[in-house]
């Protein structure tokens, strides 16, 4: 199993960096050509929401990926350290509405990840969130001389 990791600083400008990163580690690991965009829209869209909620919250730890290739599969790991609300639980006061607003765009950009790829793995806690999105592999065809 290898695994690459990229941290960068939650700012945008590091989102096209990782995706490029991305796509060229999983056309290494076989996921098929047809695939590839797909892989960097979802590495954008992961990233670009961890940057969101980084800068919300005021925090300056890195964004972590991981990009794991396994017998078969490729998977991706897009870490934040922003702690998420426990499901069930609302805030209350005059921000519930920027509160509000924050969690309709965190579930769309969720809708599009989950959009794009057949198998996502999402958990969030009090001392951040985790996406892994896996796509299948395919074992590279030896060339006989």
């Amino acid at each position: 199993m290898a695994t690459v990791e990229l941290r960068f600083s939650a700012l945008p400008e590091h989102v096209r960096t990782a995706r490029l990163v991305a796509a060229a580690v999983a056309r290494r690991a076989g996921v098929d050509e047809a695939v590839l965009d797909e892989v960097r829209l979802a590495v954008g869209e992961a990233c670009s929401r961890a940057v969101g909620l980084h800068q919300i919250g005021g925090i300056t730890a890195p964004v972590m990926v991981l990009l794991i290739e396994e017998e078969k599969q490729f998977s991706i790991e897009v870490g934040d350290e922003a702690p998420h609300a426990v499901p069930g639980e609302r805030g209350s006061g005059a921000a519930d509405g920027e509160i509000d607003a924050e969690t309709e765009e965190d579930e769309m950009g969720l809708a599009v990840i989950s959009g794009l790829v057949d198998d996502v793995e999402v958990s969030a806690g009090e001392h951040g969130g985790l996406i892994r999105m896996t796509w299948p592999t395919t074992p590279p065809v030896a060339v006989l001389s």
